[in-house]
């Protein structure tokens, strides 16, 4: 693992920041695609595991999500809005033939979600922030007091910062205020779904303008 913050490191991938999921204290945040499971559990074996949360429900982010809480015995935590379609394997898409297809595609095993988190809810020393767009229940974790922010995919980084693709994204206008409202947090570290880290807190607000 790649230590980042304190108590934040950031689980290794193949390949590197493609598809990523960190280890927060002792929670998993996201989970990577089902090919990712040996990988995650490898990382994760030997080590005090008590939850289990995605920040959205995108088969790259659920995707061993089933496999880490049954090896490890822990409860999956999700954004409300989300829950069900992590507990169903049926994201909500958005418009076009794209979407359309995408969403017949062989899905990960769904898996109950035993809470659905809230605006202002704390999760290993993080605030839950409410963001969707990307998806309906997509959620943030922001840690105030050093400016550490994990975004999911409200923003991307791969190659530099961006929006995520507007096909991958059910509500991209409801996804561009999410944007701004943690461009106005300044974070001085970011932490994507897709890309390397982030140290620059003007960054993000150059970008949403």
């Amino acid at each position: 693992m790649r230590p980042l913050a304190p108590g934040v490191h950031q689980l290794l991938g193949r390949p590197p920041h493609l598809v990523n999921a960190y280890l927060v204290e002792d929670v998993l945040v996201d989970a990577g695609t089902p090919s990712a499971r040996k990988r995650i559990t490898r990382q994760l074996d030997g080590r005090t595991l008590a939850a289990h949360v995605v920040t959205h429900a995108h088969p790259d982010h659920f995707g061993s999500s089933r496999a880490v809480c049954e090896r490890y015995d822990v409860p999956l935590w999700a954004g409300q809005r989300d829950a069900e379609a992590i507990a169903t394997a049926t994201p909500a898409t958005g418009p076009g033939l794209v979407p359309a297809l995408m969403s017949r595609m062989p899905m990960p095993d769904a898996h109950p979600v035993a809470r659905g988190l809230r605006e202002g809810d704390e999760v290993a020393g993080f605030t839950v922030l409410d963001v969707p767009g990307h998806s309906p229940g997509h959620i943030a974790l922001w840690r105030d007091h050093d400016g550490v922010l994990i975004c999911g995919d409200v923003f991307f980084n791969v190659l530099r910062p961006s929006a995520p693709p507007k096909f991958l994204t059910y509500d991209d206008e409801l996804n561009r205020a999410s944007m701004r409202r943690l461009a106005e947090l300044r974070p001085k570290l970011v932490l994507f779904g897709h890309g390397r880290a982030l140290r620059d807190p003007d960054r993000l607000s150059r970008l949403v303008g």
